[in-house]
């Protein structure tokens, strides 16, 4: 079937009367591949697991990665039992392009953050942009990395990361359905937590409180000392706290006392900063009472830096393909900030990464939810949502695929993901 295409504008200003060349060919491949992942996503998203305890999706997408010829798959990658890599390579030398694909769900909310599209995206793309490769002879690799445990502290492309799966990567490439946008160019915020337990000593709070030194009131004390420091934080700034162990009776001096406090905020460097910060308060519960305190800090996710060049790319593709959705993507698009978390952050800040945003339909009329939601959960299991997944997947095709053939392309992505942490680094920006 012929598409009809539109003109774009492209970041720098120029023209494109023509699509991209391969286009036409990226779409009737991903359409040709619909039957079998909606029969993945379906199961994906009907077998919701949580992070890294995602041994169903883990064997159901290495069965069907292992179905498809060409690809090599290793399950279980780097020691972690949900993780899995799959690996196209002709021998040819040049680029190495990989793509995420997220399975694990949310407690009790299932799919509610629509990892199974994030999954189907990415297969889309990854099988894609191989068979554009065999049919060419292209030089490069594609590859696919499973990546479990994204909805926790310690996500898995963290562990693959400092395990060395990326460490040949040239770029990385995923996607995340939400309701409002439309975006390859998505800063998400950077989040620590931290874990906080006070040492004090027992007594009776009638008899002899003085000879007691109370863990509770360290715990207050740094709590209004945290809620005072909260007038001067950023906008951007979140603070969250939950006492975890207040005491079990109250005619007692309490000997132990927990809490937790999550940060959340824009830039990796603000949260150094403002753990330091938050540190302190805890730090003041201590000496205001006489308590001891131990904080445990879990470094978690660091805002993602998307790249220009990549967007640039995604954004053609996107917007040349018919029936575009809105809201539409502007050629020379501003940052998109969202205030969630994602261990995809951590590697744009290791090479250069897009992380495309991507808005799908209710599930009915008057059900439209944020994601983490019961109904964004209904509305990610919809076929309507699997279609636009599927959208996401030739864009990211296509942007695999200039990469590989745009002679130059990749060296200009790397110059501006160096810009770009020159830029953090400095305290800006980018």
């Amino acid at each position: 079937m012929e598409h009809d295409f539109v003109m774009v504008e492209k970041e720098d200003g120029c023209s494109r009367d023509d699509p991209p060349k391969y286009l036409s060919e990226i779409s009737l491949l991903v359409d040709s591949l619909a039957d079998p992942l909606w029969s993945l996503n379906t199961f994906i998203h009907d077998n919701p697991e949580l992070a890294f305890e995602e041994f169903k999706t883990h064997d159901a997408l290495v069965k069907f990665m292992r179905s498809q010829d060409g690809w090599q798959v290793t399950p279980s990658a780097c020691g972690i039992k949900t993780a899995w890599i799959a690996t196209f390579n002709l021998g040819k030398p040049g680029p190495v392009v990989s793509f995420n694909a997220e399975m694990d769900a949310l407690p009790g909310l299932g799919h509610a953050c629509g990892h199974n599209l994030i999954a189907i995206a990415s297969l889309a793309a990854g099988l894609t942009a191989a068979c554009i490769v065999k049919r060419h002879g292209l030089g490069g690799k594609i590859v696919i990395f499973g990546t479990p445990g994204e909805e926790g502290y310690r996500g898995g492309k963290i562990l693959l990361l400092e395990r060395g799966a990326y460490q040949d990567v040239d770029i990385s490439l995923i996607s995340h359905p939400g309701i409002l946008h439309n975006s390859p160019l998505v800063r998400t915020t950077a989040f620590a937590r931290l874990e906080v337990e006070y040492f004090g000593k027992a007594a009776h709070a009638g008899k002899s409180p003085w000879e007691g030194i109370n863990a509770l009131d360290a715990v207050v004390v740094a709590y209004n000392a945290i809620s005072v420091l909260r007038q001067q934080t950023k906008p951007d700034d979140v603070i969250g706290l939950a006492i975890t162990d207040g005491g079990k009776a109250t005619n007692v001096i309490h000997a132990y006392a927990s809490c937790v406090c999550m940060i959340h905020t824009g830039t990796w460097s603000r949260l150094e900063a403002l753990c330091e910060k938050v540190s302190k308060c805890f730090q003041a519960g201590a000496g205001a009472t006489g308590a001891k305190v131990n904080i445990t800090l879990t470094e978690g996710y660091k805002d993602h830096v998307p790249n220009r060049v990549l967007a640039a790319s995604y954004t053609e593709y996107w917007n040349q393909l018919p029936n575009v959705p809105e809201p539409q993507i502007p050629p020379c698009e501003q940052l998109t900030h969202v205030p969630s978390s994602t261990d995809q952050g951590n590697l744009s800040y290791a090479l250069p990464s897009l992380n495309a945003s991507f808005a799908i339909p209710p599930a009915a009329p008057g059900r439209q939810g944020q994601p983490h939601s019961p109904e964004f959960e209904v509305a990610s299991g919809t076929y309507e949502a699997f279609e636009r997944a599927l959208r996401v997947g030739k864009a990211l095709a296509g942007t695999a695929i200039d990469v590989l053939t745009e002679p130059g392309l990749l060296g200009k992505i790397k110059r501006q993901w160096e810009q770009d942490m020159a830029a953090k680094a400095a305290g800006a920006s980018p």
